[in-house]
């Protein structure tokens, strides 16, 4: 088992796989086998740094609704999956963190697919601390069509 973070983990993995061709499917499908739930949704990660994330979800099947357009909670995953990245992928090896709520608004119909970003500050971490993260999901069109803000409680490990 590793000492290091799940986000110095992600960000070290991303390093290696994101250069070579098809390093960033390779990398979006382990994402997937470590968070079993949110790989379901087949998202894929366009880049990683920290405070930094995009995240793309092509609309297929297995993420609609009865409506024809993404589901609330797939957009509501995808949502806490790329502030997770932004934040995580910036702290210190030997801290962690868990979200601790999710505040989501969905301005239009969610169709075709989406890109996910997630641009935070990372904070100097000295105690726990909760950090509130903010992401937008845009349409082909640019189109906001749901915004979210995460609160992830970040501190050492325990």
């Amino acid at each position: 088992m590793s000492t290091r973070s799940i986000g110095a983990q992600m960000l070290s993995a991303w390093g290696t796989l994101s250069p070579l061709p098809g390093g960033k499917w390779m990398f979006s499908r382990l994402m997937g086998f470590k968070i079993p739930y949110t790989g379901s949704m087949g998202a894929s990660v366009e880049h990683l740094e920290a405070g930094h994330s995009r995240v793309l979800l092509k609309d297929r099947r297995r993420v609609r609704n009865h409506l024809r357009s993404v589901h609330a909670i797939a957009l509501a995953n995808v949502a806490e999956l790329s502030t997770g990245l932004a934040v995580l992928s910036g702290m210190p090896s030997s801290y962690n963190g868990i979200l601790v709520g999710l505040n989501i608004e969905y301005h239009k119909k969610a169709r075709g697919d989406l890109m996910i970003e997630c641009r935070c500050k990372v904070p100097e971490f000295v105690e726990r601390t909760e950090i509130p993260v903010q992401t937008s999901i845009k349409d082909k069109d640019g189109d906001v069509v749901t915004t979210a803000t995460a609160r992830w409680l970040i501190g050492p490990r325990k």
